[in-house]
């Protein structure tokens, strides 16, 4: 049985531990109103910039002199998985459930014969390090700047676009977490180079058999919008986990700090019981003492 001592020095390192649960917890509260409004706010042009351009990849007829981002390099044998994490961990189950997500498509790809690679963006994709050591392309932090800004989404997208057009692969998934509640992050993939061609949007184009006007000229408009598609889309990434990241903290934080108070009040009850039986043996020894006397 653990000593009176032992017991009261557990009891105040869980006290103190608790302290700072509870201020994190705080901390991702206040951080999360406004991660949660810069990601709302991001939707609506990322997602109307999503379908403009699966708009215009079914309707625009590839040729050689279309651009790589729009066509494709003709093939589909390498995949680039871009993997969106945090920099710091104690977010629960919020950075593993985008790991998973991706090994998940690697998986799967790699069941149908692909080559699958990886490009991380964030620290905490580094476990993926261990199950793939030759598949990691790129190791990118976001650390490095104080405030999430489009100039690093477009640092990336650069990098992207580069090593597309390098030949280094074929096609690109990007893996985030979407943000729905501060209990719930939605784990998302989707296919950011070349532009996807949703099914709808296909049969729609093919049923209506729209012609498509562009001013000033077809290459200049996709020249500009095709490489600011990708960074809006990492962009949108980076603004949802931002704000997916805050509220699976606070969630966490919140049960930390749950648990830590259960975990006093046992510790408090067994400290009350062992310092009990020390005062009764003591009793019975002074008692049968003074019998003896």
């Amino acid at each position: 049985m653990a000593s009176l001592k032992a017991l009261k020095v557990r009891i105040n390192s869980v006290k103190s531990t608790q302290k700072i649960t509870k201020a994190m917890k705080m901390v991702a509260a206040a951080k999360l109103r406004r991660a949660q409004e810069a990601a709302v706010a991001g939707r609506p042009y990322a997602e109307r910039l999503e379908g403009v351009m699966a708009s215009l990849a079914s309707k625009v007829t590839v040729s050689e002199s279309s651009p790589k981002l729009l066509a494709g390099t003709g093939k589909d044998q390498v995949h680039l998985i871009v993997v969106a994490t945090s920099e710091r961990g104690l977010a629960g189950a919020f950075n593993t459930n985008i790991v998973r997500a991706a090994r998940k498509k690697a998986e799967e790809l790699e069941g149908q014969g692909k080559t699958v690679r990886f490009y991380l963006a964030g620290k905490k994709g580094r476990v993926l390090k261990r199950f793939y050591p030759n598949g990691i392309v790129a190791d990118h932090e976001l650390g490095q700047h104080k405030t999430l800004g489009f100039e690093q989404a477009r640092e990336i997208a650069d990098d992207l676009i580069r090593r597309f057009e390098a030949g280094e692969f074929d096609v690109a998934h990007l893996f985030y977490a979407k943000f729905q509640s501060a209990l719930v992050q939605i784990p998302t993939g989707m296919q950011i180079i070349p532009v996807a061609v949703p099914i709808d949007a296909v049969s729609s184009a093919n049923d209506g058999g729209a012609a498509v006007t562009y001013e000033p000229d077809e290459e200049a408009i996709l020249a500009d919008l095709l490489p600011r598609n990708v960074a809006i889309q990492v962009f949108r990434a980076m603004l949802e986990n931002a704000a997916s990241e805050q509220g699976s903290r606070m969630n966490a934080m919140d049960n930390a700090t749950r648990n830590a108070g259960d975990m006093i009040n046992r510790l408090s009850i067994q400290y009350n019981r062992t310092r009990q039986a020390a005062i009764t043996t003591e009793l019975v020894e002074i008692i049968s003492g003074a019998e003896a006397l």
